[in-house]
């Protein structure tokens, strides 16, 4: 793919069909993720009544995905640094279309979660393996929009999930919800398997004459292979016991214990020289997750209670959210490309955070909120589409898909920690005021870590031959 700067073909002509074919099967699992992160949401009082679940049983069927994702983005990375992209692709959306359809031939509470974990692996790949490839696939120049173009497949599933559960739940019931969320992955399988592999993970595997081995220091001795396995293992039932509602008191310290295992596995990935990088990185998505996802979370819960909206209105506003952050998604891709990640980054966060109290100082014009919503979620939120994008160009090929997947998916515990927060918050303040505050907040620190680059600063004390884009080409 020739990625001459003077060619004078529209961006869109530069782009062959094989790597738009690439681009529609990656967004597709995209989109499953953001219809079942809302569909999870909507099914709740469906799937209670069925099985009698208390609330934080229920809660805690939201949350299980988080309990693998780390795990999967890193296995599945690995195995797209190792074996290639498409490869990864190809399991990735084969793990999340079983868990789908297990989620709804599920017989009870039990079956639901495993289900739920399975969805969880599969989830993570999306964004080790499938991100990656579209990347790799595209021109240099244009990488900005590949990433913002494929994430706002997110967004686009969660208003398709609201659009569909009040046409499908009502008569069919909950289960056809997950049965007719298999369709898509499906058609998205049969686009994976005939791709070829991309071009970025074979020039690199041909340079080395060499299959990557990514998480070689995790098992580089026996002693060091068990430690390992034994802490993979606590971290998974330290999250098990916090997200399923079980931990009680020892919340914080089973929270603090999981995090620690987190930090000594980043340590050992990155190794003496890039340790840094891998913590900065997922201090970064964290922050991207906690500013965003409190809003995403309990937007629907402000709606009800706050400001007193039907059913029928909340729709509406989430219709509005939902396509704002499409628009800040290709938004976010064109500025990026044209001006640079971390300047486009920061200065669009920056120009969010004039609509955040203003968008909670609304109570009873739903236009004006929706209006108001679409600009902020297109500044705040949609500007994650870059995130990809700049977690990905701080590794080179052969640790690039692994790198991604594990600082991405562990840092995507924010999202997790997000409405826990705005819900603990929210017991001295208006809910809110709560996310207001804590949406403004949070952005700022964003800004920061991004606009100056953090990482990449950090990685250079550790590694002062780093600093270099590994996807600009």
């Amino acid at each position: 793919m020739d990625d001459d700067t003077r060619d004078p073909r529209p961006w869109y002509r530069q782009i062959g069909k094989t790597s738009w074919k690439a681009f529609a099967g990656a967004w597709v699992g995209y989109l499953l993720d953001g219809f079942d992160f809302v569909l999870i949401a909507l099914v709740l009082t469906e799937v209670s009544e069925e099985f009698g679940l208390e609330a934080v049983e229920a809660a805690s069927l939201v949350s299980a995905a988080f309990i693998t994702r780390w795990l999967g983005g890193a296995v599945l990375g690995g195995i797209g640094d190792r074996f290639g992209r498409r490869a990864a692709m190809v399991l990735s959306i084969c793990l999340f279309s079983l868990g789908t359809l297990a989620c709804g031939l599920a017989w009870d509470y039990g079956s639901l979660f495993a289900a739920r974990l399975v969805v969880g692996l599969g989830m993570a790949g999306e964004y080790s393996a499938s991100a990656i490839y579209v990347m790799e696939s595209w021109p240099p120049r244009l990488r900005g929009r590949a990433s913002g173009f494929l994430i706002s497949g997110f967004p686009m599933g969660t208003v398709l999930a609201a659009q569909t559960y009040s046409l499908v739940v009502p008569e069919h019931g909950w289960r056809w919800m997950f049965y007719l969320g298999v369709l898509p992955v499906v058609a998205a399988l049969w686009v994976r398997r005939a791709l070829p592999e991309a071009k970025d993970w074979e020039e690199a595997v041909a340079e080395t004459a060499t299959r990557p081995s990514p998480f070689r220091p995790l098992f580089s001795s026996l002693p060091r292979a068990v430690v390992n396995a034994v802490l993979s293992a606590v971290a998974l039932a330290a999250l098990f016991v916090v997200f399923a509602g079980m931990a009680g008191g020892a919340t914080a310290p089973l929270a603090a214990l999981a995090g620690a295992v987190m930090v000594a596995f980043a340590v050992q990935l990155g190794g003496r020289r890039g340790w840094t990088l891998y913590l900065a990185l997922i201090g970064t998505v964290f922050g991207a997750f906690l500013y965003s996802w409190p809003l995403q979370a309990l937007l629907p819960t402000y709606l009800k209670t706050e400001l007193g909206y039907t059913p029928e209105q909340v729709t509406q506003v989430l219709y509005y959210a939902g396509f704002g952050t499409v628009a800040g998604c290709w938004l976010s891709g064109f500025t990026g490309d044209r001006f640079g990640l971390s300047r486009a980054y920061a200065w669009t966060l920056t120009a969010s955070l004039a609509f955040v109290f203003p968008v909670f100082a609304v109570d009873d014009n739903l236009p004006l909120l929706g209006v108001l919503l679409f600009v902020l979620q297109a500044l705040n939120f949609g500007v994650a589409g870059l995130l990809p994008r700049y977690v990905g160009g701080h590794f080179p090929p052969e640790r690039r898909a692994a790198g991604l997947g594990f600082t991405y998916n562990v840092g995507a515990l924010g999202g997790a920690v997000a409405p826990v927060l705005g819900a603990w918050m929210a017991r001295d303040m208006a809910l809110g005021t709560s996310l207001a505050v804590l949406t403004f907040g949070l952005s700022l620190v964003v800004v920061v870590l991004v606009g100056f680059d953090v990482p990449r600063r950090l990685h250079y004390l550790t590694d002062p031959g780093s600093g270099v884009d590994h996807l600009a080409g």
